[in-house]
């Protein structure tokens, strides 16, 4: 497998959402006991195979950046938004709250320093998911204090693919909340144009091969990987987010697979890539 054969892709939402148990079934098809909290950032790595099945297929390296939702750590967390080629977004099912946030998510992202983010939002309500996401703008804010981003533009402008991933599947009250009626119309997903999964990460049948949603994260893996070659390689992805493509080089040794809240006085050309050894 050629070394350059890989993406970045980053796991953000809501502290406490499963976003760790998401990955490790996603990186290795099991499921996460006991996860622990993760601090800084947490690095899987899944071998996907490109159009499987095509005279295109061929392995990459699928690295999910695991990012830490504690709000203590926000300031630290932009070093991990450089190089990335896709996002997936996570939200608990059985918290209303986790979904709403994930604008607050993209906004981060978009910002990248995301340090004016929430102090420009006080102590207002996230935007309701059923309000247009396009109607936001990155330099205006509305009277409700809320800071505001054109998702017509981050959508256009990037085409950064993008997946959500509801979790906890398994703790709806089929009774009181239907699953049926938790997808709300206008949601995120929608606005992003993008696939929606839900699963149960205890359970490792969730994306079993062959079921819709093993097709649906299969299909977003190729649609990352096609960004990447469409930007010519690792080292042309500077346009995304404004962000430097790869910085290591064959050979440099791998580091540390988690990386604490002093990870913030890297700059962004120092987050390491995984090496082939690290699957060993």
């Amino acid at each position: 497998m050629a070394m350059n054969n890989r993406v970045r892709i980053i796991v953000v939402g809501d502290s406490g959402v499963g976003k760790t148990c998401l990955t490790h079934l996603i990186a290795h098809n099991e499921s996460l006991i006991r996860p622990g909290w993760t601090v800084g950032c947490n690095i899987q790595v899944r071998i996907h195979e490109f159009k499987e099945g095509t005279a295109r297929q061929c392995p990459y390296f699928v690295e999910l950046f695991d990012v830490g939702g504690s709000l203590s750590h926000k300031n630290t967390r932009s070093v991990f938004y450089s190089g990335i080629h896709g996002i997936i977004l996570v939200h608990d099912l059985t918290n209303g709250k986790s979904q709403e946030q994930l604008l607050d998510w993209l906004y981060e992202i978009v910002n990248k320093e995301g340090k004016d983010t929430y102090k420009a939002r006080g102590s207002s309500l996230p935007p309701s998911p059923t309000t247009p996401l396009s109607s936001f703008s990155s330099n205006t804010s509305g009277a409700d204090g809320h800071i505001r981003f054109d998702m017509e533009e981050f959508m256009g402008a990037t085409q950064t693919p993008i997946l959500v991933m509801g979790t906890k599947l398994d703790l709806i009250d089929e009774k009181r909340h239907p699953k049926t009626s938790l997808k709300k119309a206008g949601g995120i997903a929608d606005q992003c144009g993008a696939e929606e999964i839900w699963l149960n990460c205890r359970d490792i049948r969730s994306l079993a091969a062959g079921t819709t949603d093993a097709v649906k994260l299969s299909r977003f893996f190729d649609c990352v990987i096609e960004k990447r070659e469409s930007l010519g390689g690792s080292g042309s992805n500077s346009q995304v987010f404004g962000m430097t493509g790869f910085a290591s080089s064959p050979g440099t040794p791998p580091d540390r697979r988690r990386f604490g809240p002093t990870s913030g006085k890297l700059e962004p050309s120092a987050v390491p890539l995984l090496e082939t050894n690290d699957l060993k």
